[in-house]
């Protein structure tokens, strides 16, 4: 299967290097190899393997190479003035595509700047928009909530493969990666703290009442969030205000990239999907087009609240609120529209028979809509 920013990677390819980042496992080795159909002479090396790490370290792939794919290429002690050099003394017309775990995305951010050299590509889990020209809207959308929409668990089909596929994921990412984050000492509690975020998905996170059950300091529940978020386990959704210091000192809700790992039921599995959907579908916008879209929620002081808002530019554009099979429109969506009748107001409803509207809010059903976001 072909993947959703195949076409914008070629063309990319040919001005600067490409970076894909992204969760584990979320396809992107796959991806990158099914880049070498659109390449004459595709050279494919992988720092983890002992057999290229000569080859990388010496330059020494061939001279006629028009694409050289580099994976797991942060792990190589000076990575970034490497890759530096390597694209400046580049031959012509050879292209360069950089892969790796949610870890290359942190490590860039650090050290020597290679600015100007790059395009980044967040490559996410599989959504409905992705799937529709396979199956049926409304089919994708059920199975990514039973599922998830990692390639491996979805593609089997299988609840009982993709329990197996899952129990070892998150073994290896803790096991793995967060080690290189944290210290071994630490583990206990951020496996606890896992499960907690699994059983309050849509909910805002207090960081004190996290520390009072897992019986640590606020700060170091702060500093655990960010290592989930790093690693992209989690990520954090923040209320929308146009103070985005105020923004910042409020709750965030976190959700997970894998939705079978949600510990709910199925209204709380398909939130957590139109989540993922919904931050594929902003990144895509940030990644191709340099769109400044965010992703967050709506809540006032009183409770009055909708589960996400989308913001170009600093101003929304849409209210979303999702329910399992409620086409009653809720409440917290009808004040915000009657208070902001210049944005879209919908409500996706997985089992809603059909669409309407009611006061300037859209009743539809939520496969459709996710179907027409931008990835």
């Amino acid at each position: 299967m072909e993947r959703y920013i195949h076409d914008k990677v070629v063309s990319d390819l040919q001005k600067k290097m490409v970076f894909i980042t992204g969760p584990r496992q979320v396809g992107k080795t796959y991806f990158s190899k099914g880049l070498q159909g659109a390449f004459k002479n595709p050279v494919y090396l992988n720092n983890d393997d002992v057999s290229d790490i000569e080859i990388i370290r010496r330059r020494s792939w061939p001279l006629n190479a028009d694409l050289v794919i580099l994976d797991e290429i942060h792990k190589m002690a000076g990575w970034k003035p490497f890759l530096k050099g390597t694209f400046d003394t580049r031959g012509e017309a050879q292209a360069f595509l950089v892969t790796g775990s949610a870890r290359l995305d942190t490590f860039r951010q650090a050290g020597d700047s290679l600015a100007g050299r790059y395009f980044l590509y967040r490559l996410n889990p599989l959504s409905v928009k992705e799937l529709s020209g396979t199956m049926p809207p409304y089919e994708a959308l059920s199975a990514l909530n039973r599922l998830g929409g990692f390639p491996e668990p979805f593609l089997s089909a299988s609840d009982q493969e993709a329990a197996r596929w899952r129990r070892q994921y998150y073994t290896d990412l803790v096991r793995e990666d967060i080690l290189d984050f944290s210290r071994i000492t630490e583990i206990r509690v951020i496996r606890l703290l896992l499960e907690m975020l699994r059983k309050r998905v849509g909910s805002p996170l207090s960081l004190t009442s996290l520390a009072g059950d897992l019986q640590a300091a606020p700060n170091t529940i702060r500093k655990y969030v960010e290592i989930l978020e790093s690693l992209h386990i989690i990520f954090l959704v923040r209320p929308f205000h146009k103070n985005i210091a105020r923004s910042l000192l409020k709750e965030p809700k976190a959700y997970f990239y894998d939705s079978g790992y949600v510990d709910g039921d199925e209204g709380l599995r398909l939130e957590n999907t139109v989540a993922v959907s919904l931050l594929k579908h902003a990144q895509y916008l940030q990644d191709t087009k340099g769109a400044d879209v965010s992703l967050h929620y709506l809540r006032t002081k009183d409770g009055k609240e909708v589960d996400f808002s989308l913001a170009e530019n600093g101003e929304p554009t849409h209210f979303i609120e999702v329910k399992l099979s409620d086409t009653a429109v809720s409440r917290g969506l009808a004040y915000f529209k009657a208070r902001h009748p210049g944005v879209n107001a919908v409500q996706l409803a997985h089992n809603a028979r059909q669409g309407r509207e009611e006061n300037g809010v859209s009743v539809v059903r939520a496969a459709d809509w996710l179907a027409g976001l931008a990835a």
